[in-house]
């Protein structure tokens, strides 16, 4: 592990180097890139001084202990071995969860979709609240938002609503809000004061070029045309909608949603990449990986992975265990979701960490 962290703590410092280099400054895109990695690597630096620190200490503190005759040394040795031994255990238990590898696209920014499922109006106010809480998190999180696409409910809320976050690390908080989300509660429209059951689906979709799996550009079939829109001033009078065609597999994805055509091929690349790699999962995975990958959820819409029930003030993650899967609604619907999702990322490096 020493050897890792010595390598990382390298490449960190060179990361640093770039940051200041005039070349790299001027680069926007590039310099983004470089700030993104070093901020990844910086927690784990920090650590990884502060462990080897207490590593280092330790040893001497065991070395006075075994030389020294002096009884006072001796016994400020003992003390000092009693405080840092925890403290290393905790430390390394630390940088296991840092040093698990993460899925590769955990870094990428992501295509977020809420739609209404069952319980008509209901269900649209609903995706309406899951769009407030979600903003603000990204807020919180300092992310950039653009709304790509959105069709209000008939009396409030969202009957669709498709946003582009980028920002760090997205994917990789993002990733287990996929799933079906249901609500329980009162109506605004119920006069007999029943609690109703409503849903709505969460899509998260990495942003992915297709360098990032194995596919050739020749083996994709490009298709563009022109979107249906409601008329008026916003119909679409250009070819902005776009699918593609993945020939070996005869997977197809489009996007209509923008009325920009390099913002659709961006949704319908992620899209067709997803459903391939998706694919290529389900052949190759072992049945310890699907048991891991049942624990936070494939990210189909058929799940069901969290309730938020109005009248007991509570939500409920139902991929989690014990005491650790309830939430207070109040927080957590004004966004303050960064426990659940940090208690979702544990159970899956746990996981990661048992099959490693």
């Amino acid at each position: 592990m020493l050897d890792k962290l010595q390598a990382l703590r390298e490449k960190y410092i060179y990361l640093e180097e770039q940051l200041s280099d005039p070349g790299i400054v001027a680069d926007m895109e590039k310099s983004k890139k470089v700030n993104k990695e070093y901020k990844k690597l910086q927690p784990i630096v920090q650590v990884a001084d502060r462990y080897e620190k207490v590593l280092a200490d330790l040893d001497s503190a065991r070395a006075v202990l075994s030389t020294e005759t002096d009884a006072e040394m001796r016994e400020l040795a003992k003390e000092e071995i009693a405080t840092l031994e925890p403290e290393l255990d905790t430390l390394e238990t630390a940088l296991k969860t840092l040093l698990t590898p993460k899925d590769p696209e955990d870094e990428k920014d992501v295509i977020f979709e809420i739609r209404s499922g069952t319980g008509g109006d209901e269900a649209a106010l609903f995706a309406g609240d899951l769009y407030r809480m979600y903003s603000k998190y990204f807020a919180e999180q300092g992310w950039e938002v653009e709304v790509v696409d959105e069709n209000p409910g008939t009396v409030g809320g969202y009957a669709k609503i498709v946003l582009e976050v980028a920002g760090e690390n997205v994917y990789g908080k993002l990733k287990f809000e996929s799933g079906a989300h249901r609500v329980q509660r009162v109506p605004d429209t119920e006069t007999k004061g029943r609690v109703h059951t409503s849903a709505a689906t969460v899509a998260v979709l990495p942003i992915m070029e297709p360098e990032d799996i194995d596919i050739r550009k020749e083996d994709i079939r490009t298709d563009v045309f022109r979107a249906s829109g409601a008329g008026g001033q916003h119909v679409n009078r250009t070819e902005s909608g776009v699918r593609f065609t993945h020939l070996p597999t005869g997977v197809v994805a489009e996007s209509t949603e923008s009325r920009s055509q390099h913002k659709n091929r961006e949704i319908a690349m992620g899209r067709l990449i997803q459903q391939i790699r998706e694919a290529q999962l389900q052949k190759e995975a072992s049945a310890l990986a699907s048991a891991r990958r049942s624990l936070v959820g494939s990210g189909d819409r058929s799940e069901k992975i969290r309730t938020y029930n109005w009248p007991q003030n509570r939500v409920t993650d139902h991929r989690l265990e014990g005491d650790h899967k309830n939430f207070n609604l109040d927080k957590v619907i004004e966004g303050d979701l960064e426990p659940l999702i940090e208690a979702l990322i544990i159970a899956d490096n746990a996981a990661k960490l048992q099959e490693g």
